[in-house]
């Protein structure tokens, strides 16, 4: 099992753009899997172990309506260097995907600018499309022009003892985004700034100033950014265009359809010995009770469900094994109310018509522009 540090650096951000697609193992019966010998189930097994948390990711209805967002927002920002860029901001409660969502539209957007114009600028750098950074909390104007400079391996950030400031920070970054030709910028957790402190509003203030002065669209990404009061300044609320993201529901037969399509989508990529069609969307209504809707848990819910599967021998998901793996707190918290919701017949999760068409969900994703 490899395991890589995360995509706050340009090595493991090409590794991520540049890899190809993990291959789904194949899928063994019971007889065969009884046939392997002891080092071959292991490694078997291993590769399952490894897989289900590496499905391939499912472009549900919220992805596709946030990227389609977020694709507007970039391919319209070509003004020339003394007009200001909009900026995305990808708002969602935990659980909901809006990291997936950023991360998968950059690399889409970085193989795009590799395939178009090369690995190289022509002034010789590696062509780098696309840089992204973490917040944290206590983040200052300083550490955040920091962390731009080391994910491009800038060596001002080992000789950082020195006591650069915040601005020289800001100059390296730059440099390093005009030699690299880097056109999007992906700041994730933006929700560790408090912009009602006064620090917090000298970071915002700085992300104003980066957004004028570095020549590439920024897509932020925060937990609660609108209660937090991101928006709340005219200027930042004038030029951020809000896409917030909403967890499944099964309140009516859309919301359903698009519950089903995500629970089938799953299915085909498991890789039990009885794995089956029917074996998840049997069970939607408890997957729905387990999860709230939300993605995060459902994954989680069905990843370790399937490690205990394989474990156990049982090589399958039923409730009885799904109902014996604990996830997150906050969705065991929704269980109960849910479950007798469903049981009452409140609730269902099976559409009660079939979809026959392709349909724009109502609330997938809520474009908010302000201003």
């Amino acid at each position: 099992m490899t395991l890589w540090p995360g995509l706050t650096r340009k090595e493991t951000w090409r590794r991520y753009c540049d890899e190809p697609r993990r291959v789904q193992p194949e899928h063994n019966t019971i007889a065969e899997l009884r046939a392997l010998g002891e080092a071959a189930r292991e490694e078997y097994d291993e590769s399952r172990h490894d897989w289900h948390p590496n499905m391939r990711i499912v472009k549900t209805s919220q992805m596709k309506g946030a990227q389609r967002v977020l694709d507007l927002i970039v391919q319209s920002n070509r003004q020339e260097s003394d007009r200001i860029r909009g900026v995305g901001a990808i708002d969602a409660f935990p659980g909901l995907g809006k990291t997936t969502i950023a991360d998968t539209f950059a690399r889409s957007f970085d193989q795009r600018e590799i395939r178009r114009h090369g690995r190289e600028t022509d002034t010789g750098h590696p062509r780098l499309p696309v840089f992204r950074v973490s917040l944290s909390s206590g983040t200052t104007l300083k550490s955040l022009n920091e962390k731009i400079c080391q994910f491009y391996g800038h060596p001002s950030v080992k000789k950082a003892r020195q006591g650069y400031s915040a601005d020289r920070f800001a100059g390296f970054a730059l440099d390093c985004i005009l030699s690299s030709e880097t056109k999007l910028g992906i700041i994730d957790d933006v929700h560790f700034i408090t912009p009602r402190r006064k620090d917090g509003k000298d970071v915002i203030n700085h992300l104003k100033f980066l957004n004028s002065e570095f020549p590439v669209t920024f897509l932020f990404a925060g937990v609660d950014l609108e209660g937090k009061g991101f928006f709340s300044d005219p200027q930042t609320a004038s030029r951020w265009t809000r896409i917030g993201v909403d967890p499944f529901e099964i309140n009516t037969d859309e919301g359903r359809a698009d519950w089903q399509s995500l629970i089938k989508a799953t299915e085909r990529q498991i890789v039990l010995a009885h794995a089956r069609p029917g074996m998840l969307t049997s069970i939607a209504d408890y997957l729905f009770a387990r999860t709230s809707g939300h993605i995060g848990s459902f994954f989680s819910l069905v990843t370790r469900g399937c490690y205990e599967a394989i474990q156990t021998g049982k090589e399958d998901l039923t409730r009885d094994l799904l109902a014996s793996v604990p996830i997150d707190e906050e969705a065991e918290r929704g269980r109960r109310q849910l479950e007798a919701a469903l049981t009452a017949g409140r609730l269902i999760a099976k559409p009660t018509r079939p979809r026959t068409r392709e349909v724009t969900p109502k609330k997938s994703a809520q474009l908010v522009t302000t201003g």
